[in-house]
């Protein structure tokens, strides 16, 4: 796009020129050229000029407003982060996940230790309370037949 607005300019002087040269060229062979067709000529010639011009500001203007854009766009990459900030962002990321999980799973495994502990503790006690229980009786089962044999005794 740039090297097409730089050579607008040149192109512009080149066709002045071949007109100018082919002004010139027709003036030698036709000395006594109708003024009519000199002013034809020169109108041609203007209009030209005015269309080169007005060509070269819709090229300068479009260039501006690409330019700019490219400004924008060059903006907008620039806030972008890299892919390597990104990859190092989600690798602190997982590795704050990582920890907590296994801050988590400690936490756990510690509760299930102590559950454990709790349970044995239990179960020791529970079968101490058992056996307890088990030697009341085996010494009331004697005395509740002797308590019976009172109970069914008169009374004085």
């Amino acid at each position: 796009m740039a090297r097409t607005v730089d050579f607008l300019p040149r192109i512009a002087i080149f066709l002045a020129g071949v007109a100018a040269g082919a002004f010139t060229g027709i003036r030698r062979e036709h000395a006594g050229m109708d003024p009519a067709a000199v002013q034809d000529l020169k109108r041609s010639l203007a209009g030209l000029d005015a269309r080169l011009a007005e060509q070269e500001s819709a090229h300068a203007s479009r260039f501006t407003q690409v330019e700019a854009r490219l400004d924008e766009h060059a903006a907008k990459l620039a806030d972008v982060p890299s892919t390597s900030q990104i990859v190092a962002a989600m690798e602190q990321l997982l590795a704050k996940t990582m920890s907590s999980l296994d801050e988590r799973l400690t936490t756990q495994a510690h509760s299930i230790e102590v559950l454990k502990t709790t349970v044995s503790q239990t179960d020791s006690l529970l079968e101490r309370v058992l056996e307890s229980l088990d030697s009341l009786q085996t010494y009331t089962d004697p005395t509740e037949g002797a308590g019976d044999l009172l109970l069914q005794q008169p009374a004085m």
